[in-house]
């Protein structure tokens, strides 16, 4: 008798795509490797990232359908967010490394291997999306900046703009510790999943989502997902995230995706698939655990969770 062993990114055959969409998704990655973007004449698909066990969802829904609390507080901030001025743009990486510096966006992505790669995306609001990103896998850029040996943790920066954000200005949000800041271990920095992205469908990366670079790990509730990066640190102590420091009961530094543990104020244990209106149970890990889950042995009493 064959036994089947079910990986933990594989969903059960109610939620398997249909043929037609697969060979539509097919087509979508195929042309994605076609497709030009600043700095790269053409971006490889990485066959490992290449499905997310769902369809990709539809771009227009992708690009107004997003958190972007500098934008405000709603879902539908595409429109006030063509307000991010995004050239010229800057980024910095400092703290405990060897060679700190300061790049355009255009100079940095020139030295970074360029790859496609579809991911799911799943909100701590229990709502999901697939994402097919262009970037680059954040352990190259660690590898340039060598960070030492008591570098411990990266802390992530955006910028800080209330005259082009009017969500940063003084008393619209008084409570809220602008710049949005975010954080991950050097383990889970240098994991094969932390993902920069600074595109999307074959496109550079829309102001709405985050341009021109953010941050993704697919594994993790999507606000661990710092968008407008200006700033990359390499520090000794844990950073406290922008989450984090409005309410620590609510939201901690690990956020790893888990429908065991249900947030204070709503459970996880499903999640909504926009554009499809299906409810589907989520998964630990957001179905990434085979990449993951070594991370965090050993740290069972801690919440790596919230």
């Amino acid at each position: 008798m064959n036994i089947l062993k079910r990986r933990g990114w594989e969903i059960s055959e109610s939620h398997v795509t249909s043929e037609s969409l697969f060979f539509n998704r097919r087509q979508v990655v195929a042309g994605l490797a076609t497709l030009p973007l600043i700095g790269s004449a053409k971006a490889a698909v990485n066959a490992k990232f290449a499905d997310a066990g769902r369809p990709v969802t539809d771009e227009l829904q992708n690009t107004t359908y997003n958190n972007f609390y500098e934008y405000g507080t709603s879902k539908s901030i595409s429109d006030a967010a063509q307000a991010l001025v995004t050239k010229p743009w800057s980024i910095t990486i400092d703290g405990l490394v060897d060679a700190p510096l300061t790049l355009q966006f255009e100079d940095l992505l020139k030295k970074m291997p360029v790859e496609d790669r579809i991911y799911r995306h799943r909100c701590v609001e229990a709502w999901a999306m697939v994402v097919p990103w262009t970037g680059f896998a954040l352990k190259d850029l660690i590898g340039m900046a060598k960070p030492k040996a008591e570098a411990k943790y990266v802390r992530f920066e955006t910028f800080n703009d209330p005259k082009m954000a009017p969500g940063q200005e003084p008393g619209l949000f008084s409570s809220f510790p602008w710049p949005y800041v975010e954080g991950l271990t050097v383990a889970e920095a240098m994991n094969d999943l932390s993902f920069i992205a600074t595109g999307a469908y074959g496109k550079d990366l829309p102001k709405s989502m985050g341009a021109p670079l953010r941050l993704h790990t697919p594994w993790k509730y999507g606000f661990k997902s710092i968008k407008s990066i200006v700033k990359i640190s390499f520090v000794a102590e844990q950073p406290m995230n922008f989450w984090q420091a409005i309410q620590s009961s609510e939201y901690g530094f690990w956020a790893n995706v888990n429908p065991e543990v249900s947030h204070p104020r709503w459970s996880q244990a499903t999640e909504e698939v926009l554009g499809t209106g299906e409810r589907v149970p989520s998964v630990i890990y957001n179905g990434y655990g085979e990449f993951v889950a070594d991370l965090y042995k050993g740290m069972e009493e801690e919440k790596i969770f919230f």
